[in-house]
């Protein structure tokens, strides 16, 4: 029985620990125009590899945030980078403009650490239900803060002039959903009835937000 329940625990720490499947070789080169779908990407044949597979270039250039947002993210996932394929890493580069915001969503596949290389970032997150306790703070140029994975979170350029961040993500492809968006610009529609009843709106004001997203 000890040897039993001590199996079990181990084979459930493992699965409750795990994020991207551990890689069984050196690595896995994505091959984007393998007609073959895996949870991830087909490996590409290792005699074609190249040095220019594990590099990406670029990130020293500024995002362009002259949008309703005021923020650009320019991400290095296994799409950008494909021999981060089966790695269980990625990183983006975000540029907020004064005011500029990266607006509420989540990671469903990552935790992130985020760190602000110029600027002030105002950042927070939300816990689960049923406390939804709001975690904020206000970081500086070299702080970094870490948002635990699946939860709520944004962050808000609250200085002067505009800022930049670098977030590391546990994951080759963390995903990104956007509340806003997938609230009110699903395809098709949430029924505003539902809408109107979950948010506590009339359903003009949820037609209205629909036809924002």
């Amino acid at each position: 029985k000890v040897i039993f329940f001590s199996s079990l625990a181990f084979a459930f720490l493992c699965l409750v620990s795990s994020s991207d499947p551990s890689p069984l070789q050196d690595f896995c080169v994505a091959d984007p125009t393998a007609s073959v779908k895996v949870n991830g990407f087909v490996c590409k044949d290792p005699t074609q590899v190249t040095a220019n597979d594990f590099s990406f270039s670029g990130l020293h250039m500024a995002g362009n945030a002259s949008n309703a947002l005021g923020s650009k993210v320019t991400p290095v996932f296994a799409d950008q980078l494909p021999a981060l394929n089966t790695l269980g890493i990625s990183m983006a580069r975000l540029d907020y403009a004064v005011s500029g915001i990266n607006p509420p969503h989540t990671h469903p596949r990552a935790t992130e650490i985020f760190t602000v290389l110029e600027g002030t970032i105002l950042v927070g997150f939300i816990t689960s239900n049923p406390e939804n306790k709001l975690i904020t703070k206000v970081l500086n140029q070299g702080d970094v803060f870490v948002f635990p994975v699946g939860l709520v979170h944004f962050q808000q350029n609250v200085g002067t002039v505009n800022a930049v961040a670098l977030a590391g993500l546990s994951s080759q492809n963390p995903g990104v959903v956007t509340v806003a968006n997938a609230v009110f610009g699903s395809t098709p529609d949430i029924a505003p009835d539902v809408l109107a009843k979950a948010f506590q709106l009339d359903q003009s004001t949820v037609t209205m937000l629909q036809q924002k997203f």
